[in-house]
C-alpha cells in the first residue's frame, strides 16, 4: 500500500514538472507581434512621418556623451547652499556689515574713534549724550563718539577672528593630517592632545595675557596658541575614518605618493568639517577677545574693539539713559556670531558629498 502511494506521488510530481516544462517552452516560442494596423486606421498611418521608421545609425558622438557627467563638486555645493534662504540672507547682510565697516572712515563727514568732541560754546566735554542726528550712536563718558568706535571696534575684533581663524586652519590640517596619517606618531599626538585639552582654554589665555604684555599682536598669539587643538583632532578623526578605505588602498597599490593621496582623496572629503571650524572659529575669537577684556587682560583702552566698548557699556548698564553704550556693540557682535554660527552650518552641510544630487 505504501509502495503505491509512493508510485502515485512520484507520477504527480513528474506530471507537474512536465507542465512547467511545456509552459515554459511555450512562453518562450510566443511571439509578442502586433500588427499596427490593430491600433491606427489607414489613414492615420498615412499621416505619420517617414523618420520614424527609418533604422537609427549608430553616432560614435552621442554614444560617448551618454556616459558624460557635467558634475562639479563645487558648483553642487554652492547650489545646495543657496537654496537655503535664512543662509542666503545672512551673507548677504554679513558681507553688507562687513564692507561698510572697511569703507566707514573714508567715507564723508566721519569723526575720529579716538577724537574728543567738546561743545562749541562752553568748551565742556559732549559726555553721554544719547543717540541723536548728529550722533548716531551717541557719544560715551569722554565725549567720543560712538558710532565711529563702534565700527573701528569691530574692525580690529574682525582683524583678530581672521587671524586665529587662519592660523587653526593651517595648524589644526598640517597637525591633524600628520596625527591621523601616520601611525608611528598617533601616540605621541595623543598624548600632547590630552595634556593641552585637560588645561582650561581661559587659564592659558590668562597666562600668556600675564607673561606678555597686553598688546593685539599678544592677544592674537595667546589665542593661537589652543585655537588649533579642536581642529586638529577633527581632522584626525576624518582621515582615521578614511584613510583605510578602498580608494585609497588602490592608490597605494598604484604607487601615487602620499601627499597626492591625502590631498586628492583625504581633504575633498573634510571641506564640511574644516570649513565649520573655520568660520567658527572667528566668532570664537571675538568672544574670546571680549572675555579677556572683561576680566581686563583684553586690549589696552588706548585700542578701540568690541570687547573694550561692551566691558564700558556693562559699566554703565545700571543707568537706563546710558544702556545705549552697551547695547549698540552688543548687538553688533551678537549678530556678527549668529550669522556666521547658522552660514558655517549651512556651508558645511552644502559640501558634504552625501547631500549632492
Amino acid at each position: 500500500m505504501e509502495k503505491m502511494k509512493w508510485n502515485f506521488l512520484c507520477r504527480k510530481i513528474e506530471a507537474i514538472e512536465e507542465n512547467i516544462q511545456n509552459g515554459m517552452e511555450a512562453e518562450q516560442n510566443r511571439k509578442y507581434e502586433t500588427d499596427i494596423t490593430d491600433v491606427l486606421s489607414e489613414t492615420e498611418i498615412e499621416k505619420l512621418p517617414s523618420e520614424l521608421f527609418e533604422m537609427a545609425q549608430f553616432d560614435e558622438d552621442k554614444a560617448e556623451r551618454i556616459s558624460y557627467s557635467n558634475y562639479s563638486y563645487w558648483a553642487s555645493t554652492f547650489k545646495n547652499f543657496w537654496r537655503n534662504k535664512a543662509a542666503g540672507i545672512l551673507v548677504v547682510s554679513l558681507l553688507v556689515v562687513i564692507g561698510f565697516t572697511l569703507i566707514q572712515p573714508y567715507l564723508p563727514a566721519q569723526r575720529s574713534p579716538f577724537y574728543i568732541n567738546n561743545d562749541a560754546t562752553t568748551g565742556m566735554h559732549l559726555r553721554n549724550l544719547p543717540p541723536s542726528a548728529e550722533y548716531w550712536f551717541g557719544t560715551n563718558e569722554i565725549g567720543q563718539d560712538l558710532w565711529a568706535r563702534v565700527w573701528a571696534g569691530t574692525r580690529t575684533s574682525l582683524f583678530i577672528g581672521v587671524v586665529v581663524a587662519l592660523s587653526d586652519l593651517v595648524v589644526g590640517i598640517i597637525l591633524g593630517v600628520i596625527w591621523g596619517y601616520i601611525r608611528s606618531v598617533d601616540k605621541v599626538f595623543t598624548e600632547f592632545y590630552n595634556i593641552m585639552s585637560n588645561i582650561p582654554q581661559t587659564l592659558i589665555l590668562i597666562l600668556a595675557s600675564y607673561i606678555l604684555r597686553p598688546s593685539l599682536s599678544t592677544i592674537i598669539i595667546s589665542m593661537c596658541m589652543v585655537g588649533w587643538l579642536a581642529m586638529a583632532r577633527f581632522v584626525r578623526n576624518q582621515v582615521i575614518f578614511m584613510r583605510d578605505r578602498d580608494f585609497n588602498l588602490a592608490s597605494k597599490c598604484l604607487g601615487t605618493p602620499t601627499s597626492k593621496i591625502i590631498i586628492r582623496n583625504l581633504m575633498p572629503q573634510m571641506v564640511s568639517v574644516v570649513s565649520l571650524q573655520t568660520v567658527l572659529a572667528i566668532p570664537g575669537a571675538m568672544g574670546d577677545e571680549v572675555f579677556l577684556t572683561y576680566i581686563g587682560l583684553g586690549l589696552p583702552v588706548s585700542i578701540s574693539s568690541l570687547g573694550n566698548l561692551v566691558n564700558d557699556g556693562r559699566i554703565l548698564m545700571m543707568s537706563p539713559a546710558m544702556r545705549y553704550q552697551l547695547i549698540f556693540p552688543t548687538a553688533v557682535i551678537g549678530f556678527i556670531t549668529i550669522a556666521f554660527y547658522v552660514i558655517g552650518n549651512a556651508f558645511a552641510d552644502a559640501s558634504d558629498p552625501k547631500n549632492h544630487v
